[in-house]
């Protein structure tokens, strides 16, 4: 009997593990089904939660340029199209770098990670699995839906686009890092500060124009005060543009070979669409500013033209802006 009665307590025992183990697969099968369970380590009483997982996966509502979209609050995997400049001045580096085959990259950021052709399909993004897109007002409702496929897709505001200030504190919110946002921007300011004094003393008056040599057909762009690129070296530097700047409505036009003459401004800066001056591929192009009519300029007899690197003269963005402000310092300064 007491072989039997103690058969019969191992079996009761065996069961009442088995339901032990099935309540507790339940338990964890629903909290699999809603949000993960945070690992808690020996000091959770103070507070301290270790959990990687539930952070990456914790998200907001912000507000974009179409409206509300709902993004991680922790990003771990960036992809900043076209905005990869500001990313890098939050000490971010983005998944991918923006890349097109007309223009290549932005050399000037020196940035070691995969291209992402941005006139090929949206879809290759997939393979570089990012959390999170930022995209500038290059990005249509259409294509911002096809970005929203891959991940959840922030488009910069329309009304924000001409002040790298507000891009770099905007992007700086949505990537969770005001206060580092806030830091760059203090230093970018003080920077400004500074050079437009500097500017001011070493050329008072004097105009200033932005020219780009277009490589495709050998013209010359003249950039206007509202250009995104160069736009802040007249409102943020306070430099004075030339009449023929200052009355222009669109961000450039085409310089014509009779209106050439007309652009008698005391300084002028150039650079090329594509390459760099020493671009075989150049070559022709270069031409245009070994003419006559180019040579008759006060600017070249004067020695007052500034030929400059292509890669961050033609971004607006905040690390570029400060690599200009490098230059005009370097060659307008004694």
């Amino acid at each position: 009997m007491a072989s039997w009665s103690n058969s019969i307590k191992g079996w009761g025992i065996a069961v009442l593990v088995t339901v032990v183990l099935i309540t507790g697969c339940s338990a964890n099968s629903g909290t699999q089904e809603g949000k993960a369970q945070t690992p808690v380590t020996e000091n959770a009483a103070s507070g301290d939660i270790a959990s990687e997982t539930n952070k990456e996966t914790e998200t907001r509502v912000v507000q974009d340029e179409f409206g509300d979209v709902t993004i991680p609050v922790h990003p771990q995997r960036i992809a900043g199209i076209y905005v990869e400049d500001y990313l890098k001045a939050l000490d971010i580096t983005p998944v991918v770098q923006w890349y097109n085959p007309m223009w290549g990259v932005q050399e000037y950021l020196d940035l070691d990670v995969p291209q992402f052709d941005t006139t090929g399909s949206i879809e290759a993004l997939l393979q570089y699995d990012p959390d999170l897109i930022i995209v500038d007002g290059g990005v249509d409702m259409e294509k911002y839906e096809m970005y929203s496929k891959v991940a959840p897709t922030y488009r910069l505001p329309e009304d924000i686009l001409q002040d790298s200030n507000q891009i770099l504190t905007t992007i700086a919110d949505v990537v969770g890092k005001p206060d580092k946002g806030k830091e760059v921007v203090s230093a970018y300011e003080a920077k400004i500060a500074d050079a437009k004094a500097k500017l001011k003393e070493a050329v008072g008056g004097e105009t200033v124009a932005v020219v780009r040599l277009n490589i495709s057909d050998n013209t010359l762009a003249l950039f206007g005060i509202k250009n995104r690129f160069t736009g802040f070296i007249y409102s943020e530097l306070g430099l004075t543009p030339h009449p023929l700047v200052s009355k222009m409505e669109e961000y450039q036009e085409i310089l014509s070979e009779e209106g050439i003459p007309e652009l008698d401004a005391d300084h002028i800066i150039v650079f090329p669409s594509n390459g760099d001056w020493s671009s075989p591929e150049n070559k022709e192009a270069l031409k245009v500013l070994d003419s006559k009519l180019w040579k008759s300029l006060p600017a070249v007899k004067n020695n007052q033209v500034y030929m400059m690197e292509r890669s961050y003269w033609q971004s607006g963005a905040i690390t570029a802006n400060s690599m200009k402000i490098d230059d005009l310092l370097q060659k307008m300064t004694p």
